[in-house]
């Protein structure tokens, strides 16, 4: 749930740069100013489109990291109940067959 939530929000960030870019470009394109000014500030849009976008792929992985952790964490704890019940399992299991050999024997 929590990483459909993450994708998700994920993919509106991304519509949304994506949709702020087309706009600066078309506003660019269609504004009274000269070649060189919207050059300058095509570059300046472009800088700022890719702090973001370093940004957000940065916490992306700090995200990924924190999920990574957190199943490491759960596949251990369910390893743990695992080997606890194998463990109790395999000793009644000892018990019983001592048991059946003990009735053998009598």
């Amino acid at each position: 749930m929590a990483d459909d939530r993450g994708s998700s929000a994920a993919t509106v960030m991304l519509a949304f740069l994506g949709g702020a870019a087309i706009g600066a470009v078309a506003a660019l394109l269609l504004a009274p100013q000269t070649g060189r000014e919207s050059r300058e500030q095509l570059r300046g849009y472009a800088r700022r489109a890719e702090d973001n976008l370093r940004d957000m792929a940065s916490r992306a992985g700090d995200a990924v990291e924190e999920v990574v952790e957190e199943g490491k964490e759960f596949v251990d704890s369910k390893k743990a109940v695992l080997r606890e019940a194998f463990d109790v399992g395999r000793e009644a299991m000892k018990r019983e067959r001592d048991r059946l050999r003990g009735e053998e024997r009598s």
